[in-house]
Order: C-alpha cells, then structure tokens, then sequence
C-alpha cells in the first residue's frame, strides 16, 4: 500500500470549536476537468497519455475525486483509523460537465459528493458545501451578454438538477471577472464568488454616504501588491440597487498549496491556515476568515495523497481547537460584511496580464523554448465569426418553429441533463410555436445543438496551454466542426459557406509545429476525420456486429439501434454479417434505416458496405432477402470471390474497414485479435525461459551479464506469468510467491506499475464478489475466505498496491445497518481482512460506531 505522509496519534476526538469563536478556516477546491467527449458520440474516447486507466478523466478521478470523498488518517503504523469524506467539510465547486461524466462513468463517486453536499448542510447551519460554476468553463469577460447569461443559468440550473436546492455561490472560471458578470450573477440570485486577491481594485468601510470619510472624500482605499484583507468578505456594488459579496482568497497560503509542496505534510498545512489570524480589538471585525482556494486537483492528483494531507488538517485544526471549520455560505450569513470593494475589471486568477491568456501572446504559456502563442488571437476571432454568423441564422430559422429561442437556449440545459420522452415533450410544449412534426423537432434539436456547441467551443483550456495541436484546443476546435456541420446542414448554402471563412480565420493561427503549419490544418488532420452521421454510425454498428453480440435494441454511444436481422456465415476463417437495423440519434432524434454486409477473412482483413434501406418498400425486402440467399450459397460453397462479387453488386463498393471503427471499439477488437498472437508469444517466451533457465541461473551466479536476448525472454515470461497469476481465478498464492521468487534469484526487474495497478484491480474484484455474498448471492459463497487469502498474499508483494477501492468497500459493509451475515467466524475473517489492507481495525469499529462487531 502506497505510504501516507500525515499521521494523527490514537485520541478520541474532541468536539469542534464553539460557536462562539471568532476564528474559522474554510478550505475551497476547484474540480474541474475540461469536457474531452467526442462531439459526435457524446462519449470519451480512450486516451493513451492516460494509461493504464481509460482517459484522463478516468485517470483523475482514481487519483484526486474519489480519494476525496473517502480520505484516509492514519496512524504511526500508517494504518487508516479514519476515513473522511472531505468534500462534506471543505467548500467545493465541480464542474458541470464533469459532473454528468461522473454520474454516468464513476457512480460510486458522484454520490460520495452529492452524499457530502447534504452532510455540509448539517454540519454548517443548513448550508451546503457545494457551489455552482459556470457551465463550461468559459472566460466570462470575453463572451457577450447573452452567452454569458446561458452560462449563469445552465450552472445553476445543472446544480439544482444534481444537488436539489438553489446554489449559494457560483465559481467563474480561472476567476476572470469584471463588473458585468457579477451583475449578471447577482440578477440570478448568485450571493457571492471567490477572486484572487490581486483581483481587488480598491475598498473602503461601509458608512454612511452622507458622511463621508475625511482623509478621503468617498472613503475609498486602493490595494496594490495584493494588499486587501482576505479575512473577511466585502460587498461590491451593482447596478440598480444590486450588489454581491466577494471572498478574496489568501494568496500566500493558496500558491502554497498548489506549488510550493505545503501538501507535503498535513500538520504543516493545518498550521499555515491558522497563522493567518490576528488579535483583535473591539473595533475590529467580529469575526476572521482564513481561507484558501485552489484547483481542487491539488488534492491528490497534482500531489499525491495530497487529499491526507488535507483530512489531516482539517481534522487537526478542529481536534486542537484551533479554529472552526466553516465554508462561505455560512460564514456570509453569520457575518454579513463590513466593506466594500470594487474589482479590476478583465481579471483573472492564472494571468497576470488580465484575460490575455484567452486571446493573445501575452507570454502565460507553458515555458516550450521557441515556441509562442500568437496563435490564440485568431482562434478566438475564428470562433467569434462562428458564433456571431451562427446567431442571426439561428434566430431566422427558429422564427416559425419556437417562440424565442434564445429563450428555448437557456431552457435547453433540463434537456441535456434529462432526454427522456417526458422531458423532451415538456420542453416542446412549453417553447415551441405551434405543435411540431417529427421533421421539425429534428430540425429543433439540431438547432439547439448547434447552440450548446457553440457554448462548448469557448471552454477556457482551449487557449490554456502552448500549442493549437494540442489536445485541449484540438477539442474546442472539433466542437466548433460540430456547429460547421449542423449549420450546413440547417442553413443550406448559407451554412455551408460558413466553413470557407472559418479556416481561412484558422490559416492564421500558426503553429509551432512546422508539419502541422496553422489551425486549418489541425481541423483538416483531427476534426474532418471525426465528423459522422449516421451511416457511419451504422457502419460501426455493423463491423462491431462480427466480433460481439448485440440485443436487439440497444444503446451505442448517444444513438440507439434495433435490429431488424443479423445473420453470420462462416467458411473456414471467413466470415460474413448480414443485417438490417434502424439507428436513431437519442440527442437529435433523427434515424436512418440501413442495410449492411461485412465481410472477415481473418486478423484484420475486413471489409463492409452500407447503404439506406427503406423497410416500408416491399422491392427493397425482396432484394435484400434475395442477396442474403445468394450469399449463403456463396459461402457454403467456400466462394469468397463470389461472395466479394455480390457484395459489390448489392451495395456498389465496401467502403469501410476497422479503421472505420470508433476509437474505443477499435482497440477492443484489434485486441482481441492480437489476444491469440500474444498469447503465442507469450508461450513462446516462457518456453524460450524455462528450456534455458540453469544457463541463466549460471550466468548470474558468474556475475556475467545475459544475452540481451535471452534477458528480454525472460523479462516478458515472468511478467507475464506474474500478470496471469495475479488476474487467476482461483487465485493462487503458491504461484505469486514462486513467480516473486524467481524474478528475485534471475535478477528480472518486474512492471511495478502495471503489476501494482492489476493487483489493486484484482483486490476489488474479491471485494465486490464479497459485497455479493453478503447481499445474498450464492454464486458468491466462499467469497470472505478468497479475499483474505488474496489480500494477504498482496500484502507482502514487494511493491506498492494500491487498496484504496478494497479498503472503502470494506468500510461499507462495516457500516452496513444489516449484519444478518456477522457470524463469529465471519466477523473473525473480517477482521483479518481489513488487517490486511492496513486498517486498524479496531479504532475504524470504534470511529463508526459499530456494536455488533
């Protein structure tokens, strides 16, 4: 198990600090990852730089959100005799769209966090931990007045929708700020935000105007150099009567977090927030505030087990009675502020140039010798052409079919979040012009779609980094191909057109990658590959159809299919899919019907044709009925020539490959082709290992070095042997220790990383079989002996496993309210198994109150 770096001695915990302090800590953390969904298929596809998990956001969840929400303290022994759920305790935004990614792709972890919000609001006056964010992440001074708006409402509509109540505050992102969009939060009922102190223009006390300050006729104060007071909040004055407070972060203790390795130890973190304050007088505030604010990544991805560090400090500061923990909504309430200020307009928290890190080569970038970003400027005036050519033939095209329809666009957010049939119905009926046919709600939805990509393609981290063939810019310039699409296909000629302009805007944007030249390049290499409709959707529906089994209605990425028919014929290695099946978008509700043939001849040699298939034509039936027997002939007399000449005859040519295959399904069936080449190879390395293991063995006792050869069989068989074994079912111990043994006394340097992760991998498999047997399960008998034999084999592997997933599902059956399944010798294995994984057992019984055990 991977080693903490905060401790906390065994001591019962003591009660929080009184209401009556005047000192408290809040602790705040940005979530945030950029949306990565293939604009087309509403899905992440893999991502290599991630591995071995799936994708980034897979990745960062494994080491920062769910660690989090099931934080560890530890003892001396580094045995875990608490596990927290931070995100009750600390104040915390996440951003929409990787909110909905968790809910759908890390369920146990969207609950920890929802689950924490309604712990909060016990814990902190009726007031919840979790603050709303603008929606995706866009640069809020940068982006026009209604753009700006559908940001605030899509944030808070997805917060109410996830959260179930009104947020409090609202994050902006990178805290780029003017009066404009405070105004705008304030008009929909935003009570406050968090800025960067340099973000403060000036304040003065809150006094009586017709008594005005005498050293200074208005009272006003500048603070230079980051001079204002975090200690407390202060009100900003809006326009008509408005207004709203700001919390200006600690700057000092927050880059300390996030750069200066203060997360190294808990104790010293808990200790720099409680140095902040001061001693106060009677006419000082009644209150102070130490607080920090940070990319919440800082806890546990950016520093590992950094989110120790932070449960270790806030646990500390509230067990030494050092300060009360608090978060912004209600300390706000319980100490409305004193003073005003007024921010700097066009700021923000990561560019010191203001919000030129979003639109020119103001010198933010990510240190590349050479390289400059002048890039950005025509990028962001590429987009605003899309954005402001889109919007007049928006409002054309809309005019008979919705009522207002940039009404329907702020709206439109309850249907992204919701695509039921009753959400889709209600949100027709309550903006829709007169009651619609099938042909122009499609027509609706691809229109509200162009707008939310248009959203989309101003996510800040476009701009962030060094390079326009980056990743992160790649990926606003594909939701960007997304409106370029669907505006050529709503707007005719007029759409159409649109795209010439738009790359001859990109040609400027260039790169400081000779090869890949300017943005129309990066969008002609990365985005024209990626845009399908549904044909290609049905050729990846029909390829994949030959190496797996699909229901008969079934979902595959945003679209659902239904079969019509599907027939496989086999000759020799030779194969061939016939079928039909109707594909339909669940985003914009249109569907093609489609007939296909895929033809394998082995490995990767395949070959498929598509083409439109109208079921209501009885002629279109008969024909293809016919092919399918003629093919069938074909095949049972082994004619593949004859097969291929069909197939040519019927569809016109095979235009598609595994090359046509989505991303994800590519890799999944090209593995499981290469699965039978590898597993060759792997024999054939072992046998190569075992037939001249005594030469090795003689060679390492000479002290003279292996051929690299003879070393490299040897490296790849024991490895791969030590893989097999960890994965087996039934596991075997014997096994592991003979294959650790060997890698010991042949000198063989094993895969800690790929072993350590397969191992932890293989521990929460027994855990989840455990959880099966404890619900009753009787496939699963047996499942709390295989778990500890597992667990303690894992144990005394010589490198680190990570146990984290293992350790919280066992804190969860701890905790369970039925314990029909605690016999003695149950609880007696239970007990061992949580030894095993490094839990102090009996303490983590005590902390959770548990009686039965």
């Amino acid at each position: 198990m991977a080693k903490s770096k905060s401790s906390i001695k065994n001591v019962p915990a003591r009660p929080p600090a009184s209401a009556g302090d005047t000192r408290f800590v809040c602790v705040h953390g940005h979530f945030y990852q950029p949306p990565r969904e293939n604009p087309w298929l509403e899905s992440i596809e893999v991502q290599d730089s991630a591995a071995p998990y799936h994708d980034w956001n897979d990745r960062i969840t494994s080491e920062c959100y769910a660690p989090n929400g099931a934080s560890r303290i530890t003892n001396k022994k580094n045995e875990i005799i608490r596990i927290m759920n931070n995100y009750a305790r600390m104040s915390f935004n996440f951003g929409p769209t990787l909110l909905s990614w968790l809910e759908d792709s890390a369920p146990r972890t969207y609950r920890m966090i929802l689950d924490a919000d309604k712990a909060s609001a016990a814990r902190y006056g009726g007031h919840g931990s979790a603050i709303a964010q603008v929606y995706n992440h866009i640069i809020m001074p940068l982006a026009n007045e209604r753009d700006a708006r559908t940001q605030i409402r899509w944030g808070i509509a997805d917060f109410e929708l996830r959260f179930g109540r009104k947020p409090e505050g609202m994050w902006l992102a990178e805290t780029a700020v003017n009066r404009n969009v405070l105004d705008l939060m304030a008009q929909e009922g935003i009570k406050f935000t968090v800025l960067a102190p340099h973000q403060c223009a000036r304040v003065r006390r809150k006094t009586d105007p017709a008594k005005p300050d005498a050293a200074n006729n208005d009272g006003w104060l500048g603070t230079p150099d980051t001079t204002v007071d975090p200690r407390h909040p202060y009100t900003v004055p809006l326009n008509d009567g408005r207004s709203i407070t700001v919390f200006f972060y600690d700057g000092p203790n927050s880059r300390a977090i996030a750069f200066e390795g203060i997360l190294n130890s808990g104790e010293d973190f808990g200790h720099r927030l409680v140095e902040e304050f001061r001693p106060t007088s009677n006419d000082d505030e009644p209150a102070q505030l130490s607080h920090v604010a940070t990319d919440g990544e800082s806890y546990g991805h950016h520093h590992k087990h950094g989110e120790m560090a932070l449960s270790y400090a806030m646990h500390w500061i509230e067990d030494e009675k050092q300060a009360r923990l608090t978060i912004y909504g209600e300390f706000l309430e319980r100490f409305p502020p004193r003073w005003e200020a007024e921010v700097e307009e066009d700021t923000s928290w990561s560019c010191p140039h203001g919000v030129e890190r979003w639109r020119s080569n103001c010198g933010c970038n990510g240190g590349k010798p050479g390289w400059n970003q002048e890039w950005r400027a025509p990028l962001r005036e590429a987009l605003d052409y899309l954005r402001d050519a889109t919007a007049p033939l928006s409002e054309e095209f809309a005019r008979p079919l919705l009522r207002d329809l940039w009404a329907a666009r702020d709206a439109y957010i309850h249907l992204i979040n919701n695509r039921s049939r009753a959400s889709t119905a209600s949100f027709f009926e309550a903006h829709q012009a007169h009651d619609l046919s099938e042909a122009e709600r499609i027509d609706v939805l691809e229109l509200l779609e162009l707008q939310r990509h248009t959203q989309l393609m101003y996510t800040s981290c476009g701009w962030f980094f060094d390079e326009i063939s980056g990743i992160e810019t790649v990926q606003i310039i594909a939701y960007a191909g997304r409106v370029l699409q669907l505006a050529a296909k709503l707007f005719s000629e007029r759409g159409a057109a649109l795209e010439t302009e738009f790359l001859h805007i990109l040609e400027k944007a260039k790169s400081n990658i000779p090869e890949m030249q300017s943005g129309a390049e990066v969008y002609r290499r990365y985005v024209t590959n990626m845009r399908i409709g549904l044909e290609e959707v049905g050729a990846h529906y029909a390829i994949s159809s030959i190496f797996r089994s699909y229901p008969e209605d079934g979902a595959l990425f945003c679209f659902n299919v239904h079969r019509d028919s599907h027939e496989i014929f086999n000759s020799g290695r030779g194969r061939v899919a016939l079928g039909r099946a109707r594909v339909r978008s669940r985003v914009t509700e249109e569907s093609e019907d489609i007939c296909f043939a895929v033809l394998h001849l082995g490995d990767q040699n395949l070959s498929a044709a598509i083409k439109p298939y109208v079921p209501q034509e009885p002629d279109q039936l008969e024909a293809f009925t016919n092919f399918s027997a003629e093919i069938g002939n074909a095949m049972r007399r082994a004619n593949l020539p004859e097969v291929i000449r069909l197939i040519d005859h019927f569809f016109g040519n095979m235009s598609y490959s595994l090359t046509s295959l989505f991303a994800d399904e590519q890799h999944r069936i090209l593995n499981t082709i290469l699965n039978r080449t590898l597993s060759e190879m792997e024999d054939s390395l072992r046998k190569i290992y075992e037939d001249h293991a005594s030469l090795l063995h003689f060679l390492i006792e000479s002290n003279i070095a292996a051929p690299p050869a003879l070393a490299l069989a040897s490296s790849f068989a024991v490895n791969a042997s030590m893989r097999r074994a960890i994965e087996a079912d039934p596991f075997d111990p014997v096994e592991i220790e003979r294959l650790l043994h060997r890698a010991e006394t042949d000198q063989i340097e094993l895969d800690t990383h790929l072993l350590g992760f397969t191992a932890g991998q293989r521990m929460k498999r027994a855990m989840i079989r455990l959880e099966a047997e404890v619900a009753g399960d009787p496939s699963a008998a047996g499942a709390i002996h295989a778990a500890v034999t597992i667990a303690n084999s894992l144990r005394d592997i010589p490198f680190d496993v990570n146990f984290w997933q293992a350790q919280n599902i066992w804190n969860d059956l701890l905790r369970r309210s039925d314990k029909n399944y605690w016999t003695e010798e149950w609880k007696d294995d239970f007990k061992k198994l949580g030894q095993a994984m490094n839990i102090c057992v009996d303490q983590l019984v005590v902390e959770a109150g548990v009686s039965a055990f």
